[in-house]
This record gives structure tokens, sequence and C-alpha cells, in this order.
């Protein structure tokens, strides 16, 4: 199945997450990001990077595009994602804002 399209920050950012990579990862955000997943917010590089390397080693998330589009200044990813949590895999929609070619805020649900 081909990939979707989407924009060069976005594919880096999902090749740093199957890659496991914090760091490269970090290097995705704006420095006042925000991030929502599961219920609680990330706000900042501190708050994001705890969150980072806590769902790296506990869910070795691996992720597998399905659909992408456009709305608003906004893209929303549609992934397949498998890792060491209990459903795996689930489909997850990923919205992220960017300014520039960073992440300024995603939205994980």
């Amino acid at each position: 199945m081909p990939q979707p399209i989407i924009p060069r920050p976005l594919a880096e950012f999902f090749a740093a997450q199957n890659a496991g990579n914090v760091e490269l990862l970090l290097t995705s955000f704006t420095e006042d990001a925000i991030v929502h997943d599961e219920r609680q917010e990330h706000r900042g590089t501190a708050a994001i990077r705890a969150w980072l390397e806590r769902t790296t080693r506990e869910y070795h998330p691996q992720v597998e595009l399905v659909a992408a589009s456009e709305y608003g200044g906004s893209f929303s990813v549609d992934a397949s994602v498998s890792g060491t949590f209990p459903q795996s895999p689930v489909r997850l929609r990923y919205t992220f804002t960017l300014i520039g070619d960073r992440v300024s805020r995603l939205d994980i649900g």
C-alpha cells in the first residue's frame, strides 16, 4: 500500500518515532509546543521530552501511515500503531499544527 504524502517535517517525525530516536523526535517540536495524548497535556520541551522517553520506553511504538489530509493549516494523519500496549495495533489520528517546519501542537487520539 502506498504511503500517504505528508510534509517533510511530519515524515521526519514518524521516521524518528519508528526508530525510537527521542532526541530526533524532540527536534520536531517548537520550544513552547503542546502535545495532547492519553487525556494528558505536555507543554514545552522538558514535558514533551519526558512524554517521549516514557512512551518510547514503555510502548515501543511502530507507526504505519494509513491516510493524511490538510485542513486550515492543520495536518491529520491516520495511522496504525503497534507496540507493547493492550489492544495493539490501534488506529490513531495525529493532528499536527506546524510553525515553519516544526510542530507547535500535536493531538493524538
